[in-house]
């Protein structure tokens, strides 16, 4: 059984990150990940002076996936996330989308009891148990932990879960995949800087695919596709992801780019992921059923 322990864990995505694990295609791998704040946060009355900065958003790895090479896809199929602890938030003065109006800070400590996140006493939140950073090395410089870009890294995306086949793009020899910053809840747009972030246990199957010439990363998910894109602002994220899935949908129908493009804008949805990265993060979802070659 192939367990990575939480200790072993890197802050930046790097092709000279040493792997802690080799594999097969095919194998199945368990990742022990601290929460995005290295565990540091245990009581209400913790302060962000007692926070290690550098120590934020560990992701758990790399491992070295046998027979990937660049211009390989490499295919993470999520099976089971175990949140092993309480979640914590904090947001406050130039922190999240309301950084320029809070005046102090504010750091919650929930529990995660049966399907639920107990925000208060009267406020139960379902849980949504989601990866936020997941992704490979890239092939230029060291890529913080805490960025996403065309790697992957700090997407926050909830529809990265339990179920989701992710597919992310081979950039180095064995791929070295990394993961953490799980999550117990999170809302589209993770606005007030991070969800409820908890330690974790996740497991997943990896796999490589051979000569495919896709548009990457991008997931799929309980019978929908989506093109995942990570840019400096907002917008250009969402352009990107929305010409992402114009060029799936190009290659998988008999549809030119203009009936493509209407098709996205009758039966899909551009969704953001997140906007307090520094770069932001959008979604394009279609239903897979549309992609009428696809295999």
């Amino acid at each position: 059984m192939n367990v990575i322990k939480k200790e072993n864990c890197v802050f930046a995505m790097d092709k000279e990150n040493l792997p802690v694990l080799t594999v097969r295609d095919g194998e199945e791998i368990t990742f022990e990940t601290f929460d995005c704040f290295s565990n540091q946060l245990q009581k209400e009355t913790d302060g962000f002076d007692t926070l290690d900065w550098d120590r934020i958003n560990p992701a758990t790895g790399p491992v070295f996936i046998e027979g990937a090479e660049p211009g390989d896809t490499l295919l993470v199929s999520i099976k089971k996330i175990d949140i092993k602890g309480n979640a914590a938030m904090l947001t406050g003065p130039n922190v999240g989308v309301m950084g320029d109006e809070l005046t102090e800070n504010t750091i919650k400590i929930m529990p995660v009891e049966k399907d639920v996140l107990k925000f208060s006493d009267t406020i139960a939140i379902p849980l949504n148990k989601m990866i936020g950073v997941i992704g490979v090395a890239p092939n230029g410089a060291p890529v913080s932990c805490g960025t996403p870009d065309s790697h992957g890294g700090n997407m926050d995306c909830k529809e990265i879960t339990e179920g989701t086949d992710l597919y992310l793009p081979v950039n180095v020899p064995g791929a070295l995949l990394s993961l953490g910053d799980c999550h117990a809840a999170m809302g589209d747009g993770e606005v007030s800087v991070c969800g409820a972030e908890v330690p974790c246990e996740v497991t997943v199957v990896v796999s490589v695919i051979k000569n495919q010439n896709w548009p990457l990363p991008f997931l799929i998910r309980e019978g929908k596709i989506s093109t995942i894109s990570s840019k400096l602002t907002i917008d250009e994220a969402g352009i990107a992801a929305t010409k992402n899935m114009v060029a799936i949908v190009e290659n998988y129908t008999d549809l030119t780019k203009g009936e493509a493009t209407h098709l996205l804008s009758l039966a899909g949805n551009l969704k953001i992921c997140q906007v307090v990265d520094p770069n932001k993060t959008a979604r394009f979802e279609l239903p897979l059923s549309y992609l009428t070659k696809w295999k």
